[in-house]
């Protein structure tokens, strides 16, 4: 599961909704007294730091009492009522007491039947059921060496089911339909599946727990127009009396039920290979001609993964489907991924964008969540973890270091963010709801502590190790203490150290240090500074660079006390001293620098990281010409987010302080290899006399990029040009998110009546990520006119804050519908919707 998401603190940020409680200070006022009586002094009452857990109750993995076999399925569908009519053949046999009685997951569903089935003969069964579970009474108690089938029949109604989920997954009903009567413009008709965690019991009885496998079947009944695709091989298309057709697709090997999965529309099938097995991608025909690009470096990944982990990739066939109004960024089911529709680009697009990192994301699941599976949600990390850290090992190897740290950097400031008011370890159980699993500490701080571990052991070592975690625990379901184990196993190292503090603590290492030198000794003072009470001291084995008389010298070190010194003989006063040299700790380091290591920092180090530190560290002195100078060799430095981080910087600069770098800046709006830094030079040339540089904005309209293009609209429109609106008119049949948005943030404030026809066909078209920020524009277009407070558009903001699947975009809607609460009918929908609103996240941000 790939989670790029708006976090809710991201969300209440953005759309800065009031409301909220003063903190508490515990303060104690010791007033001067004018006798000389000496009194107690009372010490300030210590507060519990916001990010500690609440304890919740212990969540174990699901008691096996039976063993979960096959299932076969047969499915057909009530397009009206969006109802999936079923009938489940599940084998079964005790997983070792004897059991006359056997409870499935069933969520919402209409049980018509329960019977015994003896070939193809079926024996009424007595069950109970009460809207979530389905309980059955066996003929008899059957033992663990004893097989049975037991079919139901259901009807499965997944839009009655209460609504939940997750920032990552933001719904939870297993089974969604997609514009299933064709009454939307512009959208597909499509059904589709999500069954992570347990919401595949939506549409089929199951045991609906990651610690259980089966092999499975599956026939799809629908219209021949559409195409189908589910878990494992096609083996064949059977047409009906009735005009409609079978699909019958089988899962030979087995995996967990919630990697099973649907997709059902009419997709364009792009055929691909990998060794001898079929990689084919579905996409809707509009982009068939680009989804080999989009696409096409999956077989290469899965041929790197192969070969890497010795384990070749071992299911029958690798699809990847794109749909429409998706609840995630996409899901690994078992051989057949789904991703979000954002995937799908033009060939302009793919000029600015590619989706490699998402794509391997779901590909390495496929070893780490599919062939080897966590046993429960509080172990989570093992599958989320890995397939994170797969993004940086494809970057690695594809397209360098730098693109690799980069990444490596933002999972840290992920990590980070969320650390401000979350702190949790890894491996948890006593979490409030398993949803909550989900988040930037099972996915960004894990792959950073598996790229430490990675280091600790040595590349050989890595990968060994986790041939033999794959190899030891295929088709099975793991604890942490698997994966220990088999590096321990590979290695003869105890790591029981290792993964208590990274796995099973919570916090980060926050260490002071300061390095000194006289006398021809270096001392380097490392201080722990992280609050014992909550996390532990940390052992940590690190890499200490230091250049000296223009050599360089590699230190190693393990700091593992709260306060240590380290001393080092060298010969010369060192120009710089870089902690942690390998850039691999997960944690902050405060370590101060004086504006000549800093310069030396940046032209030595030779990686990504030191580079930007410095770049940051010295932006309030670009005025200084040394500064300067690396700033400019920053604008010609190899790697483009390089380059851009110092447009950034330089940006904030006045236009008198920037005469000197303009030229170079101008250069780059029009030349540079990389749209995404034209658009930044553009943006950093707006802010300095931009009357002068309207013919080069108007000629950027017309750049091959639209991230340059968006740019250049925006720096247009700053320039107050009598017409602009003309100017921008060109684009307004433009379908891109980059441009629409450019478009809006201008139209919300200057776009006048004339643009409400504009505003409305593009909230319509819009989903996902798009729709939220253009939802916000929106609203300020509402705001500045009161014309376009229509009936049609509160219509329009009622039913996707009501509706939409997406809880952050009915979080964009309802504060759209904000801007016109003095309309008491505007009122009266604000409080419904309030008190319709199942989602806590909503609530919380309402004030309900």
């Amino acid at each position: 599961m790939n989670h790029r998401f708006l976090s809710i603190a991201g969300l209440a940020a953005a759309m800065a909704f009031t409301g909220g409680c003063s903190a508490n200070k515990a303060v104690t006022d010791i007033s001067e007294k004018p006798v000389a009586v000496a009194e107690p002094v009372v010490a300030p009452v210590a507060q519990t730091p916001a990010w500690v857990p609440q304890q919740h109750a212990f969540n174990p993995s699901r008691t096996k009492a039976h063993d979960l076999l096959h299932t076969k399925l047969r499915v057909s569908f009530d397009w009206e009522k969006q109802y999936l009519n079923g009938t489940a053949e599940l084998k079964l046999k005790p997983w070792f007491y004897p059991q006359d009685s056997l409870v499935l997951d069933a969520k919402g569903m209409t049980i018509h039947s329960v019977s015994l089935m003896k070939g193809m003969d079926g024996t009424p069964l007595k069950y109970n059921y009460d809207g979530k579970q389905l309980t059955i009474r066996l003929n008899k108690a059957y033992t663990r060496s004893e097989e049975y089938v037991v079919e139901v029949n259901y009807t499965a109604r997944p839009n009655e089911l209460p609504t939940g989920g997750s920032d990552a997954i933001s719904s939870d009903k297993g089974l969604y339909f997609i514009n299933p009567l064709g009454q939307e413009a512009n959208k597909p008709t499509q059904i589709w599946t999500q069954g992570e965690t347990e919401a595949n019991s939506a549409w089929f009885p199951t045991i609906d727990a990651p610690n259980e496998r089966m092999t499975q079947e599956v026939y799809i009944t629908v219209d021949p127009k559409y195409t189908t695709i589910s878990n494992g091989m096609f083996m064949y298309s059977r047409q009906n009396a009735d005009g409609t057709k079978t699909d019958y697709w089988k899962q030979e090997l087995p995996h967990a039920p919630y990697l099973a999965m649907m997709a059902i529309g009419e997709f364009a099938v792009v055929k691909d290979k990998w060794r001898d097995k079929e990689v084919n991608y579905y996409v809707e025909p509009a982009y068939k001609g680009t989804a080999k690009k989009i696409f096409g470096n999956t077989p290469a990944m899965m041929e790197f993964f192969s070969t890497k982990l010795g384990v070749p990739y071992p299911w029958a066939k690798y699809a990847q489907v794109v749909v429409r109004d998706y609840v995630s960024g996409a899901m690994e089911n078992t051989s057949a991924s789904i991703f979000m529709e954002s995937l799908q680009l033009n060939e302009r697009e793919l000029l600015d964008k590619n989706w490699d990192g998402i794509i391997a994301h779901e590909l390495f699941h496929q070893w780490f969540g599919d062939y080897v599976t966590t046993e429960s949600w509080a172990n989570l990390p093992l599958n989320e973890s890995f397939a994170n850290y797969s993004e940086y090992l494809w970057a690695e190897h594809k397209s360098g270091a730098d693109e690799a740290a980069y990444l490596q950097l933002d999972e840290l400031s992920q990590y980070l963010d969320e650390a401000e008011t979350k702190r949790v370890p890894l491996i948890r159980y006593r979490y409030k709801d398993r949803e909550d699993m989900f988040d930037s500490h099972s996915y960004a701080k894990g792959g950073r502590v598996l790229h430490m571990l990675r280091k600790l052991v040595g590349d050989e070592a890595w990968w060994a190790s986790l041939n033999l975690y794959l190899t030891r625990n295929k088709f099975s379901d793991v604890e942490v203490a698997e994966l220990r184990m088999a590096f321990e196993d590979v290695t003869g190292m105890d790591l029981m150290w290792f993964f208590d503090q990274w796995f099973m603590n919570a916090g980060h290492p926050e260490l002071q240090v300061k390095d000194t030198y006289q006398n021809g000794q270096l001392t380097l003072q490392v201080t722990q500074t992280q609050d014992s009470t909550y996390a532990p001291v940390y052992k940590l084995p690190l890499q200490v660079a230091v250049w000296a008389g223009g050599k360089k010298t590699v230190y190693s070190i393990t700091v593992d006390k709260a306060a240590q010194t380290f001393t080092f003989s060298v010969d010369t006063a060192p120009e710089l001293v870089l902690f942690d040299a390998e850039q691999q700790l997960l944690g902050v380091v405060q370590h101060q620098k004086t504006d000549q290591q800093l310069l030396f920092q940046f032209r030595n180090a030779n990686q990504l990281a030191p580079k930007l530190e410095a770049l940051a560290a010295l932006e309030d002195k670009l005025t200084e010409p040394a500064v300067m100078q690396i700033y400019q060799l920053a604008l010609r430095d190899a790697y483009w987010r390089v380059r851009s981080s110092a447009l950034s910087s330089l940006a904030k600069l006045k236009e008198a302080q920037a005469t000197a770098i303009a030229p170079t800046i101008r250069e780059m709006a029009q030349h540079d290899k990389k749209g995404e830094v034209r658009a930044d030079a553009l943006l950093a040339l707006a802010n300095w006399g931009s009357e002068k540089y309207k013919p080069l904005f108007a000629q950027a309209m017309r750049d091959s990029s639209y991230q340059a293009t968006a740019a250049a609209i925006l720096a247009y429109a700053g320039t107050g040009a009598a017409d602009t609106k003309q100017q921008l008119a060109r684009f307004d049949k433009e379908s891109n998110d980059e441009v629409v948005l450019a478009l809006s943030s201008f139209y919300a404030v200057q776009g006048g009546p004339e643009k409400y026809d504009w505003f409305l066909q593009q909230v319509k078209k819009a989903s996902g990520g798009q729709l939220y920020y253009l939802l916000q524009s929106f609203g300020a277009y509402l705001a500045a006119n009161n014309q376009a407070n229509t009936p049609e558009v509160i219509a329009l903001l009622a039913d996707m804050a009501r509706n939409n699947s997406l809880y952050y975009v009915r979080a964009s809607a309802y504060q759209a519908l904000m801007v016109m609460s003095e309309k008491p009918e505007v009122k009266a929908l604000l409080d419904e919707i309030r008190q319709n609103e199942k989602d806590e996240r909503l609530l919380q941000l309402y004030g309900s």
